[in-house]
């Protein structure tokens, strides 16, 4: 016990959430996907995953309002990933490597302290 009132989870996730490099099941760093065909099959899928989303969106409620309020969210989260991902480490503070979303937050937290 003792995390949060549950039992702790396993190492692994706990490695997931806080760190870069992720940890398999069985306690190992896995590597980097460097196959360019597997990458190119993670952006398809992660591709047809937001059409997959919209249109199910849109279909539960099917307005050109709701085509358009999608769309600019779709855009301004997809600005703001790219503002945390490259504009930060390029034009703001050239130390900074982006390692994920969290890895963002903990950078602007600790740069106010």
């Amino acid at each position: 016990m003792g995390y949060r009132g549950k039992a702790a989870p396993p190492p692994y996730v706990i490695g997931w959430l806080s760190s870069p490099v992720r940890n398999s099941p069985q306690g190992r760093p896995m590597p980097d996907i460097r196959n360019r065909k597997l990458l190119y099959l993670k952006g398809l899928l992660f591709l047809l995953l937001g059409i997959a989303a919209a249109v199910l969106i849109v279909m539960e409620n099917p307005s050109w309002r709701v085509v358009l309020l999608l769309g600019i969210a779709v855009w301004a989260f997809a600005r703001a990933y790219y503002f945390a991902f490259y504009v930060v480490q390029h034009y703001v503070d050239d130390r900074y490597r982006f390692a994920g979303l969290l890895s963002f937050l903990r950078y602007l937290l600790g740069r106010r302290q």
